[in-house]
């Protein structure tokens, strides 16, 4: 008989198995990337057929930097019918695909396909429409589509497949944001309110980013998101003026994100939803039909108008458009993630210049007015700061670090994600009871049995609780069904999003947790 594996040689295989997971998750991505990049255009070509007008486009993408048409009041009222249909299909999810991985990474149970077939297919429908949803939401959602994809195929434990699903995101967020490195970071911030990080996901998500972004850039190439034309270094005596504009951005930001949060949650799912979602539709296509078309999309294009210099002092009319309409939409699934937040700030940031007595650079002020916003409505300087340094290059780090900063330290712990956590510490507290011990704590010294509450894994959905195969010593008291606790009958079906209450030893329930792999 084999002698049994040492913890080392067993730590060394399963990280083994991380890192080639990793790196297909990463090519999956980046295969699937150039189809959906392919789709948007012609959904985006479909909008603009339907709208008669069609918005600047960033020249990473292939776009032009300028909008063709005006908005056709006919065309525009199909925008209320369409944020109807998106927020239909996304009732049962948190309100954009984001969130949506934050929440599912936070509960320790994965979303199910189909639900990341209707975030995709939602978010599809309102970015080609015209609503103010940035093209980086329909990759987010592809990144948890791939990794749903790849969880069928893979037997993956449950601390794999949390740590899959970010890194598969990351993936696809590098392809829409042309920086790789960057979302990797971008996903291990973005789980805290607080600066703090998932370094364990950290390593996963770039091996991933890197390995999507050159299968992607065979098809597409390589070329930034954004043309920055070459910054030069702000001087000492400039950088006040734009910690600045950092600073009235960031109260901006902050008072848009206060505002977002004072719908009732009642009003944000069944039919209320769906009635807000025709009143925010109607809101959009009336600015755009009697001010301004800028408001519709995710408006990477203005971003790209902005960081030219092409726009003055109107930009910041537009900016306010943008922020208005953020505030209002983004509960509802319309606006949330990077590229309409990175609009929002680099408008406010250029038409603030403009104001200024002696104007600074408008590109460098549109970085980091954008900053600061991505900072606050997401919470993650340091992602921010990665961006705006991957974009305009490093001369504007000096800029960039105290535009984050800045917007972080003052801006408190507010923000636009859905199930995003205080910190770590309240991730390993979330789901203790006074009788339960903590997952991730070790087991206590005793032998006396304990409560223990442990997410239904990926591989358990479907089965009936009599079939589960559990070591001796282990018992289902209970499973917790959204609000309700029910009986642990045997015939009763696991679902996804279910907690099993379990009694079990301390001895036994170690032997489930390394059965499981439970992170």
């Amino acid at each position: 008989m084999a002698a049994p594996l040492t913890r080392t040689v067993r730590s060394r295989i399963e990280t083994g198995r991380l890192v080639l997971y990793s790196i297909l998750a990463g090519a999956l991505v980046g295969a699937l990337g150039i189809a959906l990049r392919l789709v948007l255009a012609q959904v985006v070509r479909g909008g603009a057929m339907l709208t008669g007008y069609s918005p600047p486009g960033t020249p990473g993408e292939g776009g032009l930097l300028m909008a063709f048409g005006d908005a056709l009041p006919y065309g525009l009222l199909t925008l209320p019918v369409v944020a109807v249909l998106a927020a239909w299909l996304t009732r049962d999810t948190p309100s954009d695909p984001l969130s949506e991985t934050v929440s599912a990474y936070h509960r320790r149970g994965g979303t199910r396909l189909s639900t990341q077939l209707r975030l995709l297919g939602a978010n599809l429908l309102g970015y080609g429409a015209g609503l103010p949803i940035g093209r980086d939401a329909s990759f987010t959602a592809l990144g948890g589509f791939s990794a749903r994809l790849l969880s069928r195929f893979g037997r993956l434990s449950v601390a794999e497949d949390r740590t899959l699903t970010l890194a598969s995101v990351a993936a696809a967020l590098g392809l829409v944001l042309h920086a790789p490195l960057a979302a990797a970071v971008l996903l291990a911030e973005v789980l805290y309110r607080r600066f703090e990080f998932e370094f364990e996901v950290v390593m996963p998500c770039v091996l991933a980013s890197v390995s999507a972004y050159a299968v992607y850039g065979l098809a597409f190439g390589a070329a930034p998101l954004f043309d920055v034309p070459t910054l030069q270094a702000p001087s000492a005596l400039q950088l006040p003026m734009y910690a600045l504009i950092a600073l009235i951005t960031t109260v901006i930001a902050w008072v848009g994100v206060w505002l977002s949060r004072l719908w009732p949650q009642g009003w944000l799912s069944g039919w209320p939803r769906l009635v807000w979602a025709a009143a925010f539709g109607l809101a959009v296509a009336a600015v755009a039909a009697f001010s301004t078309p800028v408001v519709l999309t995710g408006g990477a294009g203005w971003t790209q108008l902005s960081l030219s210099g092409f726009l003055g002092g109107e930009a910041l009319g537009f900016g306010g458009w943008k922020w208005v309409l953020l505030a209002l939409g983004v509960r509802l699934g319309f606006g949330g993630g990077v590229l309409p937040s990175i609009a929002a700030g680099a408008l406010l940031g250029t038409g603030l210049n403009a104001t200024l007595p002696t104007p600074l650079d408008p590109a460098v002020c549109a970085l980091v007015a954008a900053t600061a916003y991505l900072t606050v409505t997401l919470n993650i300087p340091l992602a921010a700061t990665l961006l705006a340094a991957t974009w305009g290059g490093d001369a504007l780090l000096p800029a960039a670090l105290i535009s984050s900063g800045l917007a972080h330290s003052l801006s408190g712990q507010l923000g636009y994600v859905d199930g995003q956590l205080r910190d770590r510490r309240t991730a390993e507290m979330q789901v203790i009871t006074p009788t339960t011990t903590i997952l991730s704590a070790a087991p206590p010294p005793s032998s006396e049995e304990a409560l223990y509450r442990v997410a239904v894994p990926m591989s358990w959905l479907g089965a009936r609780i009599g079939v589960l195969s559990l070591p001796a010593g282990v018992q289902v008291v209970g499973l917790e069904r959204g609000e309700d606790i029910l009986s642990a009958t045997p015939d009763l079906k696991l679902q996804s999003g279910d907690v099993l209450d379990l009694v079990a030893t301390d001895a036994a329930f170690g032997e489930l947790r390394d059965l499981l792999n439970l992170g």
